[in-house]
C-alpha cells in the first residue's frame, strides 16, 4: 500500500474511528482531538516502517490506546456499580447509537471497549481482543457485563450537560452568530486576534488573521447555511444548518475561542459532520 493509499484508508476510516474515540472518552469534541492524535501516531509508525497486516485493527488499537491515555490522564472514569439481572443480549442498532457519549463512560473501561467495538462497530470478539490486548474470554465477558450494565444505564435519566455561560460569554457568541446571519464578516474580520487559529477539523489548519480570509469569503458565497446561537456538550457555539435539508438538527458547528474581545480560535466542524452524532447540543436563540 502507497502513501497516497494509507491516507485515503484513513480519511475512510475516520467516522467509525471517531465513534469509538467518542464513546471511550464521553465526548464528540474530544473524542475528535483523541482522534487527531491516534492518527498522527499512526502516520508517524508509518513513515517509521511500520508493518501493518490488519490495517483496521492496527488504526483501532493506536485510538484505543490513545482514548485510554487521554482518560488516564484526565481521571474522567466514573464507574457505577449495578446488578446484573437482565439478559446480556445486543440492544437494538437505533437504541444504542441514541445513547449519549457521557452514558458510555460510566462503563468500565474493557467493557466499553467490547459493547463499542462490537454493537457499535460489528467487530468480532477475535477483533476486540486484538485491539484491547486482552484474551478472547476476557472480551467475551467485558461484552456480556458491559450490555447488561449499558441496558441499565439507559433507564436511567438522561444526565444531558446544559450550556454553562457567563452573560459576557454568550453576548460575544451571539454577536459571532448575529454577524454571521448578517453577512458582515468585515465586522468578524475586525475582531480576529492578529496570530487568530483556524481549523476545518478532517481538512486543513491555518494560522494568521490574513490566511484566513478565504475562509470567511466561502461562507459568504454559500446560500443555503443558517446560523443559530447554541451550545454544543455545554461549550458556546455557533449551530450551521442546511436550509436544503431536514431543520431539526444542526449540519454541523463552530467553536470560537477569545481572548478578551478578539477571537484567538475558531474551530468548525463543517467537514467532519460525523462529530454531531448523539451529541448534546442546543439551540439558545
Amino acid at each position: 500500500m502507497n502513501t497516497e493509499e494509507f491516507e485515503d484508508r484513513l480519511k475512510a476510516l475516520r467516522p467509525r474511528l471517531h465513534r469509538y474515540c467518542a464513546r471511550m472518552t464521553g465526548s464528540a469534541i474530544t473524542g475528535e482531538d483523541v482522534l487527531q492524535d491516534a492518527l498522527v501516531k499512526a502516520l508517524h509508525a508509518r513513515a517509521q516502517g511500520a508493518e501493518v497486516d490488519n490495517l483496521e485493527g492496527w488504526l483501532f488499537r493506536i485510538a484505543h490506546n490513545a482514548s485510554l491515555d487521554f482518560l488516564r490522564e484526565s481521571s474522567r472514569n466514573t464507574v457505577v456499580p449495578l446488578t446484573e439481572n437482565i439478559e446480556a443480549a445486543p440492544m437494538p442498532e437505533a437504541d444504542i447509537v441514541a445513547i449519549s457519549f457521557q452514558t458510555f463512560l460510566r462503563l468500565p473501561e474493557l467493557q466499553r471497549c467490547a459493547v463499542i467495538l462490537r454493537d457499535v462497530l460489528g467487530h468480532s470478539i477475535e477483533e476486540i481482543a486484538g485491539i484491547a490486548e486482552c484474551s478472547a474470554a476476557a472480551a467475551k465477558s467485558a461484552l456480556q457485563r458491559g450490555r447488561v450494565a449499558l441496558r441499565q444505564l439507559a433507564q436511567a435519566p438522561e444526565d444531558t450537560r446544559l450550556p454553562l455561560m457567563s452573560g459576557t460569554d454568550r453576548r460575544k457568541i451571539a454577536a459571532f452568530v448575529d454577524l454571521f446571519r448578517g453577512g458582515d464578516f468585515d465586522a468578524i474580520r475586525a475582531m480576529l486576534a492578529d496570530d487568530v487559529k483556524l481549523e476545518l477539523v478532517n481538512r486543513l489548519h491555518l494560522a494568521g488573521r490574513d490566511r484566513i480570509v478565504p475562509y470567511f469569503t466561502r461562507y459568504a458565497e454559500v446560500t443555503k447555511w443558517r446560523f443559530a446561537l447554541g451550545a454544543v456538550e455545554g461549550q458556546p457555539a455557533m449551530l450551521v444548518f442546511d436550509s436544503t435539508g431536514p431543520m431539526d438538527r444542526p449540519a454541523h458547528f463552530v467553536l470560537v475561542d477569545w481572548s478578551e474581545n478578539r477571537i484567538i480560535g475558531i474551530r468548525d466542524f463543517l467537514f467532519a459532520p460525523y462529530v454531531l452524532e448523539a451529541t448534546d447540543w442546543v439551540q439558545l436563540g
